[in-house]
């Protein structure tokens, strides 16, 4: 993917990155998952939320994203929030920028992305490699070209971690987007980092086309 300009608030030398809010457009490819017993302290039982993501021009950096995240309570009672416990990007910017500004953990990896059209109806299949091994690969088949536009709000909260201080960082999301419930199947790799999702079936699946989002 291609890295656009962007207003660096890094330390010399570190990839620079927008200043927040980021100002984002692409697609999004959600699949939801039940999982019945807890993994570790990041990762209690409940359901978690997996999606590959295309940030697409005009957004000031243009990649692609692999995300699992989970909801938490939010104290304002008001509106979704989730927490993210594990993601990967191809762009360093983005790695720097997600981590400093708002504690997100993520890390590189590869993508890739193919798609085509057949009338209203679109298929496109993804999959993400670390150092060359399978993280996570899926399949989805959508009609998103006719939904309507509908508005969308949430934010998300994130532990503290080394890049932040151990300070905890929240970030509001809001835009909007052609969304509708799709086909998605999805296969984790048992031996990689989303092992614990392996054998999995979702439970739902959706897609956010051309969404515009501010994030930050």
């Amino acid at each position: 993917m291609t890295e656009t300009s962007s207003t660096s608030s890094s330390p010399a030398g570190a990839p620079s990155y927008p200043e927040a809010p980021w100002q984002m457009a692409g697609q999004l490819f959600l699949s939801l998952f039940r999982v019945p017993e807890p993994v570790d302290d990041l990762r209690p039982a409940g359901v978690y939320g997996a999606a590959f993501v295309s940030y697409e021009e005009p957004s000031p950096l243009t990649y692609s994203e692999l995300l699992v995240a989970r909801p938490v309570p939010n104290p304002a009672g008001r509106g979704r929030r989730v927490s993210i416990c594990d993601i990967w990007v191809d762009s360093a910017a983005s790695v720097a920028g997600g981590r400093e500004l708002w504690a997100i953990p993520k890390g590189l990896c590869d993508f890739r992305l193919e798609s085509e059209r057949r009338g209203p109806f679109a298929r496109t299949e993804w999959a993400a490699t670390l150092d060359g091994q399978p993280v996570a690969s899926a399949r989805f088949t959508d009609g998103a070209r006719l939904a309507p536009r509908v508005p969308f709000k949430g934010s998300t909260w994130q532990p503290g971690i080394e890049d932040t201080g151990g300070q905890d960082r929240s970030a509001v999301l809001q835009g909007s987007a052609q969304a509708m419930p799709c086909w998605g199947a999805w296969e984790f790799d048992a031996d990689g980092p989303l092992g614990w999702l392996a054998g999995r079936r979702a439970l739902a699946s959706f897609r956010m086309r051309a969404f515009r989002m501010s994030f930050g």
